[in-house]
């Protein structure tokens, strides 16, 4: 179990990375947002590795101006703070109005995840 996520979140996001083990231009609306309120840095993931459960993949902006699509443990996410000791929190009122490949594109031209 983790925190940053809800069973329903984990549940469509192992879905997910079940379809995109298997195919490669699987383009989903993302499943969760996860943030940090005080570090600028934001995740979009729309998949979790069936095989470990804690791989997730979606897009990933830390904060420096350079949204990439990638991968990223939630386990991981759990230790991060930002400067002012704020955890990463989960947005409970993100709904994906994109597939994940525009939300990239659009990241990548604006510079950062803007919603």
């Amino acid at each position: 179990m983790n925190p940053l996520i809800t069973d329903d979140e984990r549940a469509q996001l192992l879905v997910n990375g079940q379809a995109r083990a298997v195919t490669q231009d699987f383009d989903p609306p993302p499943v969760v947002k996860l943030f940090t309120p005080d570090a600028h840095a934001t995740w979009l993931l729309a998949a979790l590795d069936p095989a470990d459960g804690d791989m997730a993949w979606g897009l990933c902006d830390v904060g420096i101006g350079m949204p990439e699509l990638g991968t990223v443990r939630l386990s991981d996410l759990v230790s991060i703070v930002g400067p002012l000791n704020q955890p990463v929190l989960r947005d409970r009122y993100f709904q994906a109005t994109h597939c994940l490949s525009e939300y990239t594109r659009l990241a990548k031209r604006n510079g950062s995840i803007l919603d």
